[in-house]
Parts: C-alpha cells; structure tokens; sequence
C-alpha cells in the first residue's frame, strides 16, 4: 500500500484554503457587479479620458422640490 507523505496532507489543506479564498473573491466581485447592473448605476468608468457626466461642474442643478 502508499500511504502519502505529511508534507502533501499539508500541501493539499494549504492549497484548499488558497482556493477556497479565491473562490470567495470571485463570488464577492460577481455579487457587486450584478448589485450595480440591477440597480442601474451609471456605468462610466474613469478610463483616462474627460466626461462631463462625471464632472460635477458640468452637471444641471437640480432644484428643490418644496
């Protein structure tokens, strides 16, 4: 019979924690990019080039509703 090293046992538990954070990860950014999709946030990034959408100077003032 083979029986495993101790240095793989450690490996593999090592290795499932990596994956089960990266996994974690993954889920959380998915989750947060579905919340923006459904919520309808503008969608305009800073991509190094000017919007006036996101320049608040350039924005119309909105009046208060009384």
């Amino acid at each position: 019979m083979h029986r495993e090293h101790e240095l793989h046992n450690r490996r593999w538990g090592r290795n499932l924690g990596v994956a089960l954070t990266l996994a974690a990860f993954i889920a959380l950014v998915f989750g947060l990019t579905i919340a923006k999709v459904q919520r309808g946030d503008s969608m305009q990034a800073a991509d190094h080039t000017y919007r006036s959408g996101l320049d608040p100077a350039t924005r119309a003032p909105v009046e208060p509703v009384e």
